[in-house]
């Protein structure tokens, strides 16, 4: 037996003696999904006041609101490589600033345009912290606890969309119920999108208290610092010379990733490549973040008032975060892929519902409704939606994209899907607005159709990862 498959035996049968260290280096990295689930949804606060100042199209709405996930596209794409350059650490903390100035600037933004660099640069900031703190929670983390540990990026993400929520609920309230209300001399919307500066700086200061991943230690020739780490991270009794000669050998063994390395095989990238990039592209296209991005005005515009729209915004967010401590909770005792299609099969049926809702919009400008039976459905729908989401695809996916590739490319083809992910979400985002216009029960029709494909997409080609050490992939 190889001395990989060893320790992660040895792992999986032992409780590490600092397991409750281990659990807040995890949850300090992932203050970056706390901030990219902040981020991302605050937004949805602040569409119909943006719409209002600047007098924009349903077009121009949809790039205002997507345009930062394509700066969080780059910032999935250059993460891997700047983390092996300069550390796991010093990456989160380039990402904290970049969210601060980003709040700042979203909030006294001059144009429209000013205002989409702003949101772009925060998406910037955004694709890093996709990146970063998956990366650096699989890497200090022990095999038996690693997908629980890693689940906490996801919890993370939809905690900080929940808040985000409550926030806008509260400053809208405290706005007369006006996305455009004066509050604090500015318009309640700019005050939303500027509170994410506050969970920015406390991100940046808490990545000064927690410890170099020791895998970039080791490969950077600082070994007894790794050594140190290792005393804190691993098990008791450990032996730190045999583990850190272990990482320096897989070290040894493998060339820093480039994008060469993902090159093969007969779809021009290699076979696990493209897995991990399915799964990033149907994690988005099954329109979880129209919900996020735009319930209010979806709600809104099938005759749910502003108040309202907003509560069931935050409901979304609060079932969102109870899916996710299912999966937490199961993603080391059920697997990864079980989840996976349970929700997807789960997905479909309620989307499913929600189209079939729709379809009995009636009316239009101002004048929307449908008819009670089917608003309750669309509602449970919805709901229902989100929920099956959140206790698969929404931790399943993070996780096994910090796990399934092989060490020699990790970094590169973990930016790679994640660029895929931001892609396809800024494509979904980017249409909903003019799909909606055209008929929003068949947007949601189309959505319905992306959850059913990828049933047999992970029953062919995800392999589970359950349980193996990170040197065991191959």
């Amino acid at each position: 037996m190889s001395k990989s498959a060893t320790a992660g035996k040895r792992a999986r049968g032992a409780r590490p003696a600092h397991l409750g260290y281990v659990t807040y280096i995890a949850a300090t990295a992932a203050l970056g999904g706390f901030l990219f689930g902040y981020d991302s949804s605050v937004i949805n606060g602040a569409v119909e006041g943006i719409r209002g100042r600047f007098d924009i199209s349903a077009g121009r709405l949809g790039t205002v609101v997507a345009i930062a996930l394509l700066g969080a596209a780059l910032g999935a794409v250059v993460a891997g490589r700047l983390a092996d350059r300069l550390g796991r650490i010093r990456v989160m903390q380039i990402a904290a600033a970049l969210f601060l100035v980003s709040g700042i600037g979203s909030m006294l933004p001059i144009s429209m345009w000013d205002l989409a660099f702003w949101r772009t640069l925060g998406g910037v900031a955004i694709g890093m912290a996709s990146v970063i703190a998956p990366a650096y929670i699989a890497e200090v983390s022990p095999p038996a606890h690693r997908g629980r540990l890693a689940s906490f990026q996801q919890a993370a993400i939809v905690l900080g969309i929940a808040v985000s929520q409550l926030v806008n609920w509260g400053l809208l309230t405290l706005a007369g119920d006006d996305q455009r209300g004066s509050l604090l001399g500015l318009e309640a919307w700019q005050v939303m999108l500027g509170v994410e500066a506050v969970p920015a700086l406390l991100y940046g200061l808490m990545t000064l208290g927690i410890p170099e991943s020791p895998r970039y230690l080791v490969a950077q020739g600082r070994t007894e610092e790794a050594k140190r780490v290792l005393a804190d991270v691993e098990e008791r009794g450990t032996d730190l010379d045999a583990r850190a000669a272990e990482i320096e050998a897989g070290i040894r063994g493998e060339r820093r990733s480039t994008w060469r390395d993902l090159v093969g095989g007969r779809g021009g990238l290699l076979p696990i490549v493209w897995i991990g990039i399915g799964l990033s592209v149907f994690q988005q296209l099954v329109g979880i973040n129209v919900i996020f991005y735009y319930s209010n005005s979806l709600w809104q515009s099938v005759g749910i008032d502003p108040d309202d729209s907003f509560f069931y915004s935050f409901t979304t967010s609060i079932i969102n975060i109870l899916g996710t401590l299912v999966a937490m909770a199961l993603v080391d005792r059920v697997g990864r892929k079980p989840l996976a299609l349970a929700g997807s099969a789960g997905m479909a049926l309620s989307l499913g519902l929600t189209a079939w809702a729709f379809s009995y919009r009636t009316g239009s400008g101002e004048d929307v409704r449908l008819p009670d039976a089917q608003g309750v459905a669309a509602l449970v729908g919805a709901h229902c939606f989100v929920l099956f989401f959140a206790l698969s695809w929404g931790v399943v996916v993070w996780v096994l994209l910090g796990e399934m590739f092989p060490n020699r490319i990790r970094a590169a083809a973990l930016g790679v899907a994640a660029s895929a992910q931001w892609i396809a979400n800024w494509a979904i985002t980017q249409s909903f607005p003019s799909l909606a216009e055209w008929s929003l029960s068949g947007a949601y029709v189309l959505y319905t159709c992306f959850a059913l494909l990828s049933i047999p997409f992970v029953l062919v080609w995800v392999r589970e990862t359950r349980g193996k050490a990170l040197e065991e992939m191959g």
